[in-house]
């Protein structure tokens, strides 16, 4: 597995690179180990399906894959049982599916549980002192020196097994932080990263001579609610880069249209931005319509969901994210659909029109004829992306009309004078609409596009 070379931090710039330098985007969503797609690695009930699956991903475009070690939905996939014992065919899944991914060429985002299912069913949970455990009570689960002790052994065990391969892209060192789980101590976040994260570091530096990156992740909606929370998540000076979960109520979480959590992850995009002083990279690591699926019990229409994921991750990386945002799938059963796999690829096919090792982004205010068309761009004295997307007229069910097409005009600010290619990309189909030459100005590259159609993206580079 030590093939694979190891994904960096882009020296001064806010994405990732390879080792060897070339510049790598996390493309990909969130999977689980239980979810249909990984039923085979279990027990190693059918590798090759999984190995099959992971082509397609590969052939997608998809790069990263995000897990919980522990996905602990059932009793069969706790990682330790008791607590301290690892779980002998959870640890073979593992090296299986390390092994598996590394040949396919992909890596994985890791977070050492789901708390969401270490909170659920934390009357099963081995860390439960009525279980054997050292924890009294789930609230402590953050900074409980027992739970504190296993997170740092699983820790060492995950990195000691596996964390010599690239196929380890990053740490997630816990998942979706909240508060509560830390007996809403006001250090609580600040103790465990600033604990956690060098342990780490150092122990692998120990044993590989280097380290992978480390984020953790957070329930995005509480940054608003508790903004004292933002510190830690974006500038802890442990942390390699940022993550935020895009759930905003009403928008992202339970869509009608696919405007609106569009225009939602643009702006979420730009208030993280915002929190960061370091340009160190951010992503969506998790985002989907949570609310309508598991409140509500609905799976969203394909054409609907389809569009709904296409702008999501349009807005996210043309905003100045990293990538396209991961969504977590919320279909039943769990998995995305053919047209977002699509989607992932057209995305996957656009990134080699930027120079992303030497793009210094910032969100840019790009000026835009038409009211009803919205713009969401970034860029440097060099190079820009910008993503247009119509706000009306919409169809019934919601998606953005496909038919209307009219003249727009755009003027992008901050490029140096000078002579620039301007690459149309047709988001849907996923290839290139057509280059022209642009000149840089006093106010800047003005772009005309004759009839432009429910949403595309252009990217301006030096001539």
């Amino acid at each position: 597995m030590g093939d694979l070379g190891w994904i960096e931090r882009t020296p001064g710039r806010p994405y990732f690179v390879t080792d060897a330098g070339a510049p790598w985007t996390p493309i990909g969503q969130n999977d689980a180990i239980s979810w249909p797609e990984w039923h085979g690695l279990l027990q190693r009930r059918d590798l090759g399906a999984v190995e099959r699956h992971l082509a397609v991903l590969r052939d997608s475009g998809v790069t990263c894959l995000r897990f919980m070690l522990e996905y602990a939905q059932t009793g069969e996939h706790f990682f330790e049982q008791p607590a301290g014992t690892f779980n002998p065919a959870l640890v073979q899944l593992w090296d299986d599916l390390f092994r598996l991914t590394a040949a396919a060429g992909l890596r994985i985002l890791l977070t050492p549980f789901d708390t969401y299912f270490h909170w659920v069913r934390w009357d099963l949970h081995p860390y439960n002192a009525a279980n054997g455990g050292p924890c009294p009570d789930r609230t402590s689960l953050m900074v409980h020196p027992g739970v504190r002790a296993l997170v740092k052994a699983r820790l060492a065990f995950a990195t000691g097994r596996w964390g010599g391969s690239g196929a380890l892209f990053a740490w997630d060192l816990w998942n979706e932080m909240h508060p509560v789980q830390g007996e809403d101590r006001p250090d609580c976040f600040d103790d465990y990263i600033g604990d956690v994260g060098p342990f780490l570091r150092s122990l692998e530096r120990r044993l590989h001579g280097r380290a992978h990156p480390q984020c953790v992740s957070v329930f995005g909606p509480e940054l608003h609610w508790k903004p004292w929370l933002n510190a830690p998540v974006f500038r802890h000076l442990a942390l390699d880069f940022a993550n935020n979960h895009f759930y905003e109520e009403g928008t992202i979480d339970d869509p009608r249209d696919t405007v609106a959590p569009a225009l939602a992850v643009g702006r979420l995009v730009r208030e993280a931005l915002a929190e960061i002083t370091d340009q160190r990279p951010f992503f969506d690591s998790e985002h989907g319509p949570i609310h309508a699926f598991k409140d509500h019990g609905i799976t969203l229409a394909e054409p609907f969901d389809d569009e709904y994921f296409r702008h999501l991750q349009w807005a996210h990386l043309a905003s100045g994210g990293a990538g396209g945002g991961m969504r977590w799938p919320n279909r039943d059963p769990h998995g995305l659909t053919p047209g977002m796999r699509r989607a992932q690829r057209g995305m996957a096919d656009f990134l080699p029109l930027v120079d992303w090792p030497r793009f210094d982004r910032r969100p840019i205010e790009v000026g835009v004829s038409d009211p009803a068309v919205a713009c969401f761009a970034c860029g440097d004295a060099r190079q820009a992306v910008l993503w247009l997307l119509r706000t009306a007229p919409l169809l019934p069910d919601g998606r953005v009309d496909p038919d209307c097409r009219s003249a727009v005009s755009v003027e992008v600010p901050g490029l140096a004078a000078g002579r620039y290619w301007a690459t149309t990309w047709d988001t849907h189909a996923g290839c290139s609409a057509g280059r022209a030459p642009v000149i840089a100005g006093m106010r800047g590259v003005g772009i005309d596009l004759p009839a432009m159609p429910a949403d595309v993206a252009i990217t301006i580079q030096p001539a």
